[in-house]
């Protein structure tokens, strides 16, 4: 790849990825097993009652968090990618129009917030295509990236690819978009390490720890940069950093990169767009490293 991003003069990718799972997680009264383990108090309920209050700490993501997270790209002209749930969206229209009515762009989450590992074969593709045909109504465009509840099958890649989509985020291994070995598919490399969800399940773990772990890795990044391109990934999640007591270190971290220059603010639709540009996959297999 030549040694910048498409738009000229910017060496490293910024990638603000926003999870949309409120509205489609785990709960006994959408006939569920049992509530969503997933609880900021970790209370890890094994009966099948409903868990009011975990319920409405994913609630207050849609009523309060979204507004906040939207207000705040808004104000600073940011794109971001939504990774969201279909059935999410599907519960909050408002906000799935505000989203399509910006720079942004939405990648499927899968149609509920849930695991699909378990699925055979027919059932992942229904689930696939459930969910694009469910973001493509109320987003007003079909997804072409896909990110699973972190648990995916042996199909995955080849259902997606089959079934339209141009990339794929399940994979951690890298700070570069590859393409698939075996199939015609770009994988835009995620990260958990920055990801605001360690502000949920460690509590000692702090805003200002993720804001300074956020900004040591954007340096990082940046720094290397100068030598070849970098994509750096920041997870965020509506109900965690969408607390008043969290967003401001967003903030904080916009305002920190906006400071560098060579920087590209981009939904990971345009980075894969940009590589695969630059780095056709060759008939038969993957591109070789850059």
């Amino acid at each position: 790849m030549s040694e910048s991003w498409p738009n000229g003069d910017s060496r490293l990718a910024l990638s603000i990825v926003v999870n949309v799972e409120e509205g489609s997680e785990m709960s006994v009264a959408r006939g569920d097993k049992g509530p969503e383990p997933v609880d900021e108090l970790g209370v890890a309920l094994r009966r099948p009652i409903r868990n009011h209050g975990n319920e409405s700490n994913y609630l207050y993501g849609l009523k309060a968090g979204a507004p906040r997270v939207m207000a705040l790209l808004e104000r600073h002209a940011v794109p971001a990618t939504f990774t969201a749930a279909a059935m999410s969206l599907e519960e909050a229209p408002d906000l799935a129009r505000r989203i399509a009515s910006g720079p942004h762009e939405v990648c499927s989450h899968g149609w509920r917030w849930v695991h699909q590992h378990r699925f055979d074969e027919a059932e992942e593709r229904d689930f696939i295509r459930r969910a694009a045909e469910s973001i493509e109504r109320t987003a007003g465009a079909r997804p072409r990236g896909w990110l699973s509840r972190y648990l995916l099958t042996d199909n995955t890649r080849r259902l997606l690819a089959e079934e339209g989509f141009s990339y794929h985020m399940d994979d951690y291994s890298d700070d570069l978009p590859f393409w698939d070995e075996h199939h015609p598919i770009l994988i835009v490399p995620y990260a958990l390490d920055s990801n605001d969800m360690k502000m949920w399940t460690e509590p000692a773990f702090t805003p200002r720890d993720w804001l300074e772990y956020a900004i040591d890795t954007f340096e990082w990044l940046w720094r290397e940069s100068r030598d070849e391109p970098r994509m750096m990934s920041l997870g965020l999640h509506l109900r965690i950093i969408g607390r008043p007591g969290r967003i401001g270190y967003l903030e904080r971290f916009l305002d920190h990169a906006r400071c560098r220059e060579g920087v590209w603010f981009a939904t990971r639709a345009e980075i894969a767009d940009a590589w695969a540009a630059a780095h056709p996959r060759p008939a038969g297999g993957s591109a070789p490293p850059p």
